[in-house]
C-alpha cells in the first residue's frame, strides 16, 4: 500500500474527456457513475476531495451534431456552454447517491494570477470544503480565449493541487501509467515509482489519443506531475478505471514522489499558468538584482519593451544575453516604457509625477525561470 496516498487528508482528483465521454462525444453515464463511486469512497473514509474535471467541449458535441472536437475558438466555447451543463448535471446526480454536494468553480487565468482574483478563488475554494462541497473545477471554456487560456487541464490540475494545499494529486486518463516507451510498442514496461524527476530522461511519451474529444496526452501529464512534485507534491497516474485502486492506495499505475518544497502559490500560477505579454529587457545590474538580492524591477535597471502589453498584464524579463530571467505583471503600459528607460524613481516623480515612482515589476508579483 503507498503511503502517500493513505496519508492524504485532501486529494485533488483529474479526469479527462477520453475517460468520460463516447466516441460520439456524449457523456458515458457507466464512466462517470463508476468515478463518482470511487470519489464517494475516499470521502467515506474522511478525505476530502476536489474534482477538476474537462468533458465540458466533448459533452457538447453530440448535442451540437459534430462528431469531433472543432478547431475554430467560437465553436469550441459554443460546445463548452452546452456541455458544462451537462457535465456538472450527470456529477450533481451521481454525487447525490452518496449524499454529497457538488459545487461548479469555473476558472480562467485571470482568476488565479490577478491578486484580488486569486484570492476570491482561494476563498471560495476553501469554503466549499469547509461546507463539505466535492468541488468540480474546470477551466471556464465559455470565456477564455486563446490568449488567456490554461491550455490543458492537467497542468491547471497541478495547480489547483496547490492552490488548495492538497495532500496529493491523482491524474486520470485512458492509460494505466507511465511507460518506458509507448505502451503499444513491444516490451514496454510500467514504471511503477519515480522518485526524481531525471529518472525520466529518455522516456518517450506519446501525445493526445485518437478519439479526437482531448486535448492532453502524456506529456501534458508529465508537465504536470512536474509542476506538482516539485511544489511537494506526490502524484499518482493511472487510469480511469484504476480510480478506485488508486485512491485507495493500492499500487496501481506510476506514482511521483513529492522532490520540492511548497513555494508561493500565485508566483506558482505566474510561472505555469500565463503566457507573456510581451518582454521588458534589462541591463546586467538589474538581472543582479533581480537573482541574487529578490528585488523589484525599477525604471533604473529597464532597457527596452516589446509586445502589446497593458499594466497588469505579465511580461517576460530578458537579461542582456536575451535570456528570460524572470516573469513579472507589469505595472505600465508598453507605450509608457520608452519614457522611463534607465531613470531614477526620483528623476521620474519630479518629472512626471509621483505614479511613475512605482516599480515596474514589484517583487511580490514577479518569478525567477
Amino acid at each position: 500500500m503507498r503511503r502517500p496516498v493513505l496519508d492524504a487528508k485532501r486529494i485533488v482528483v483529474k479526469v479527462g474527456s477520453s475517460s468520460l465521454t463516447t466516441a460520439a462525444g456524449g457523456i458515458d453515464p457507466e464512466r462517470v457513475s463508476a468515478l463518482v463511486d470511487a470519489l464517494g469512497e475516499a470521502r467515506k473514509r474522511g478525505t476530502e476531495v476536489v474534482l477538476v474535471s474537462s468533458g465540458a467541449i466533448a459533452a457538447g458535441l453530440a448535442p451540437l451534431g459534430l462528431t469531433k472536437r472543432p478547431r475554430a475558438l467560437a465553436a469550441q466555447q459554443a460546445a463548452a456552454s452546452v456541455g458544462q451543463g451537462l457535465l456538472v448535471h450527470r456529477y450533481t446526480e451521481e454525487l447525490a447517491r452518496h449524499g454529497l454536494t457538488a459545487g461548479q468553480v469555473l476558472l480562467t487565468v485571470d482568476d488565479v494570477t490577478r491578486r484580488s482574483h486569486y484570492r476570491n478563488a482561494l476563498a471560495t475554494l476553501g469554503k466549499l470544503l469547509e461546507l463539505g462541497v466535492l468541488p468540480i473545477v474546470n477551466e471556464n471554456d465559455t470565456v477564455a480565449t486563446s490568449e488567456i487560456r490554461f491550455g490543458d487541464n492537467d497542468r491547471l490540475a497541478a495547480l489547483v493541487a496547490h492552490l488548495v494545499h492538497a495532500d496529493l494529486l491523482v491524474l486520470l486518463s485512458d492509460v494505466d501509467g507511465l511507460y518506458d516507451a509507448p505502451p503499444t510498442t513491444p516490451g514496454a514496461r510500467r514504471i511503477e515509482e519515480v522518485t526524481a524527476l531525471s529518472e525520466l530522461d529518455g522516456v518517450v511519451v506519446g501525445k493526445a489519443g485518437k478519439a479526437g474529444v482531448g486535448t492532453g496526452g502524456m506529456v501534458t501529464k508529465l508537465d504536470a506531475a512536474r509542476i506538482a512534485v516539485e511544489a511537494g507534491i506526490p502524484v499518482v497516474l493511472t487510469s480511469a478505471e484504476e480510480a478506485a485502486a488508486a485512491l485507495a492506495g493500492e499500487s496501481t499505475g506510476t506514482l511521483f514522489h513529492a522532490t520540492g518544497r511548497r513555494q508561493r502559490t500565485r508566483l506558482l500560477w505566474l510561472a505555469h499558468a500565463t503566457e507573456p505579454a510581451g518582454s521588458v529587457t534589462i541591463d546586467a545590474g538589474a538581472v543582479r538584482a533581480l537573482t541574487d538580492r529578490g528585488a523589484s524591477l525599477l525604471a533604473a535597471g529597464v532597457t527596452g519593451a516589446s509586445g502589446g502589453f497593458h499594466a497588469g498584464d505579465p511580461v517576460d524579463l530578458v537579461g542582456p544575453d536575451g535570456a528570460v530571467v524572470a516573469r513579472g505583471l507589469v505595472a505600465y503600459d508598453v507605450d509608457e516604457i520608452p519614457q522611463l528607460v534607465g531613470r531614477s524613481s526620483q528623476e521620474l516623480e519630479a518629472d512626471l509625477g509621483a505614479a511613475y515612482a512605482r516599480e515596474v515589476v514589484h517583487r511580490d508579483d514577479l518569478v525567477l525561470l
